[in-house]
Parts: C-alpha cells; sequence; structure tokens
C-alpha cells in the first residue's frame, strides 16, 4: 500500500533489468560481445549504467529494432546485426540476449538462428550464446544466471579436465581474483565462470582493445562436462534453472550448492568443499587469514554488538550478508530484495535462525519505496547495500551506508571491493566497525578523537 491506496507500480526498483546481468556474465567470457535483440536504447543504457560502475570500457552490441521491426519482425536486423559483429570484433562467441521488446513481439530467435547458420554456413561462425531475458520477467540475475547455462549449453563437453567448476555467481572482480588463489593455495585447478576480473576490471592499454582481454577460456568452458565437480555459489538458486544444474543432469557433474562465501561460517563450508575435492588440509596462509579475521572480530565486538542493521540487493548477496551481520554481532531488522525466488526467507533462516534470538523481517520482490516505509519503524543503525538505497534510505535517515554489491556509483573502486573469504570477511567488518565509529563521532558534541 502506498499512501493507504493499493498500487501495482514499482517506485525505485530494488532490482536491475534482466538483460544486464545476461551482459555482466558475457563479459565474463573470453573473446565474447554481449548482444542484446532489440532496441538500441537497452544497449545505450546498459552500457552507461555498467561503465560507471566498473569504470571500464564496455560494448555491447544491439540489432537496433525500430517501429517497423516491432510490427514485422526483427529477423532482418538480428543477422544483420551478428555479420557486423564478426567482422567489427572478430569475435569467437556472441552471446545474444532478448529484450522486452523481442519476447514482446514474439521473435523466434532459435529459428531466426537457424536459419542464420544456414545462409551463413560457409562463414567462420563465432559460437552464439543465446538466452531469453524479458525484464518483465525476472530481475538481472535471472539474466546473469541464464546466460551462463546458455554458454554451458551451448559449449560444454565431455572432454575430462581435472579443474573443479566454480560457479561464483555475480561477484567483484577483485573476489574472482581472490577465488583463484585460493584455488591455487589448495593445488586445485579451477575453471571460474564467469571470469570478468580482467574484461572488467583490466589494466591500462596503449592501444584500444575491441574487446577487452581476459575471461573463462571457450576450451575451458567445453571441458566443463567432465570436471570432477562444480561448485555452485548461492542459496536461493534453482539447479533446474542454472548451469551447475545442467552439467550435473546432461554429464553428471557431480554439484555441490553453496552460499557466497561471505563471513566465517559460510567460508568454512567453502574451505571444508575444496579440502575434500583437492584431498588437502587449509593451507596455512589462508589458516592465518582465518586465525586474523577471529581476532578482529573480538578486538572489534565492542563497536558493532547490538547495532541494528538494514540489509538490501541481490537475494544471494543478502542471503551472505546476513549470515555475516549475525555471526559478527549485528542485528539484522530487515534483509530486502528485489528478487523473488521463494527462496529468501528460509535462505536467511538457514544462515542465521541459530544465532539471532529474532528472525529478522524478510521482504523480497519489493522496491526501494517499500524497503523505505518499513525502514522508517525499525530505527537501524547500519544499511548494507549498494549505491541506489544511499538517497532514500541512508541520506533519509541519518544511517550509514557500506556500500557492496552493484550497483556502486557514488564511490570509486568498486571493481575492488572484496566480499568473499576470509579476506573479504575481514574486509567488510573493518568498514563497519569504522562506519559506527564515524558516526558516533559525527554526531557527538564532544569530538572523540579516541574511541
Amino acid at each position: 500500500m502506498k499512501d493507504g491506496s493499493p498500487f501495482v507500480s514499482t517506485t525505485n526498483a530494488c532490482k536491475l533489468c534482466t538483460p544486464l546481468g545476461a551482459c555482466l556474465a558475457f563479459k565474463g567470457i573470453e573473446g565474447c560481445v554481449p548482444f542484446l535483440h532489440g532496441s538500441q536504447g537497452c544497449a545505450t543504457y546498459m552500457r552507461r549504467y555498467i561503465i560507471s560502475h566498473f569504470r571500464e570500457p564496455v560494448d555491447i552490441a544491439s540489432s537496433a529494432l525500430g517501429e517497423k521491426n516491432a510490427i514485422y519482425g526483427g529477423g532482418a536486423n538480428l543477422k544483420k546485426g551478428l555479420l557486423n559483429v564478426m567482422d567489427k570484433y572478430g569475435a569467437k562467441a556472441i552471446g545474444l540476449a532478448t529484450t522486452c521488446l523481442t519476447e514482446t513481439i514474439g521473435d523466434d530467435v532459435k529459428m531466426i538462428l537457424s536459419e542464420f547458420r544456414s545462409e551463413f554456413g560457409d562463414l567462420s561462425l563465432p559460437a552464439i550464446l543465446p538466452v531469453s531475458t524479458p525484464s518483465y520477467s525476472g530481475t538481472h540475475m535471472d539474466g546473469f544466471t541464464g546466460a551462463l547455462r546458455a554458454a554451458v549449453d551451448v559449449l560444454a563437453g565431455e572432454e575430462k579436465t581435472p579443474a573443479v567448476n566454480v560457479l561464483s555467481g555475480f561477484v567483484s572482480p577483485e573476489d574472482i581474483r581472490h577465488l583463484k588463489t585460493i584455488c591455487r593455495a589448495f593445488c586445485l585447478p579451477a575453471t571460474i565462470l564467469p571470469d570478468y576480473s580482467d574484461t572488467l576490471d583490466g589494466g591500462a592499454w596503449e592501444e584500444y582493445e575491441k574487446i577487452s582481454p581476459g575471461g573463462t577460456p571457450i576450451a575451458a568452458i567445453r571441458a566443463m562436462g567432465g570436471a570432477p565437480a562444480s561448485l555452485e555459489f548461492g542459496r536461493t538458486l534453482d539447479p533446474a534453472r542454472t548451469a551447475g544444474g545442467l552439467l550435473e543432469e546432461r554429464f553428471g557433474v557431480k554439484r555441490l550448492g553453496l552460499g557466497l562465501p561471505i563471513g566465517l561460517r559460510e567460508t568454512d563450508a567453502f574451505m571444508a568443499a575444496l579440502e575434500e575435492l583437492s584431498g588437502r588440509c587449509l593451507p596455512r596462509a589462508l589458516g592465518a587469514e582465518r586465525a586474523r579475521l577471529v581476532d578482529a572480530l573480538v578486538d572489534g565486538h565492542k563497536y558493532v554488538a547490538g547495532k541494528r542493521c538494514l540489509i538490501y540487493g541481490e537475494e544471494d548477496l543478502a542471503v551472505g550478508l546476513a549470515s555475516f551481520a549475525a555471526e559478527i554481532g549485528l542485528v539484522p531488522v530487515l534483509v530486502a530484495s528485489g528478487g523473488s525466488s521463494g527462496r529468501l526467507t528460509s535462505a536467511v533462516a538457514a544462515v542465521s535462525g541459530d544465532i539471532l534470538r529474532e528472525q529478522p523481517q524478510v521482504a523480497s520482490g519489493v522496491d526501494f519505496y517499500e524497503i523505505a516505509d518499513k525502514a522508517k519503524t525499525l530505527a537501524p543503525d547500519l544499511i548494507l547495500g549498494n549505491s541506489k538505497g544511499y538517497r532514500v534510505l541512508a541520506k533519509e535517515l541519518n544511517v550509514p551506508l557500506v556500500r557492496v554489491g552493484f550497483p556502486i556509483h557514488d564511490r570509486f573502486g568498486a571493481s575492488r571491493v572484496i566480499h568473499l573469504g576470509y579476506r573479504g570477511a575481514q574486509s567488510l567488518f573493518d568498514r563497519v566497525a569504522n562506519a559506527l565509529i564515524e558516526k558516533k563521532q559525527a554526531d557527538s558534541d564532544i569530538g572523540y578523537g579516541y574511541i
């Protein structure tokens, strides 16, 4: 209810559009160009949105449909656009995501691609990875997950490999780099999909690269069906709709579903899985990181204990943050997401039910208007979430916001925010404690210099 009246509109969505998520996933595949089958405006908006978070050049191709195509169909534009991408970029793969327009007019993408391969089969065609991503059905995370499943569906085979599949979900480039470090510490070869640690957070180039270097090698994706196991992060995922689920169903690759390893306990579970897969004990360096984290939790407990926090963002990120918050002594009063998997409430209970005296309110499928309305009566001391909540939550309530997830448009260095592992938990804990200390200083008439 808004102002006591029924409503059906969304006011400041706590989610992003489905094909945007697909584009992000495709950026993590080597030599892949994201391609939107729809209007030019969709690609322009998404490019701008992604660039302002990652501060990297991002090209997204488009079939650029207009009014005529909305009536007669966009098949011709799609074929021409694919040929242009092949010519201009020399792409190894094209990640083809649909949009609201093409889904609404009913373009049969599968049929159009069949015609395309028949008409241009004499050319050296790249792998085309089609995924259905109408924004009126789902969130950017549905697009992200669907794109990974599409890549595995098209590319994966049964070639044997010692590399474990790591399907890390939508995390930061710094998180992906840290996952690589962790796997190397266990001497465990791993295929991380997607890997945009370079493509969305690379170095400076002497000359412009049409396709950013990096990404999960296509050859590695082709071998994912022969991997010993898949680690897939996300407690709210439906395996029937994920890449890990497809690999298990089609190739018999064992799927190990884990929560995002945010905080001590979820990271412990991840490390236990790596110990089992590698046959090695926790490496000394990682054990030292864990010990420093535990010491910091003891040292900083007085700053965070009992403070009330509000959490929002993608469902699995929100679950991981709820677990982290509960174990460091915060009291989550609301865990909210624009996602609607139907699994958020049970997932939050699973990670925090044995720690918290009272379970937080959980709200799924909500927008920021609804989150702000709930927050007014909850009196949070701290907010964990992305930049979209700054004005309507943090500024309005005069509560510090610790920025995590995507998008972060009002701070620099979003690509290097680390969330995962003991190292990520250490960074998050420091930021949380310091945000609360800074608020206490700012509100004090005394002006504490020692806290």
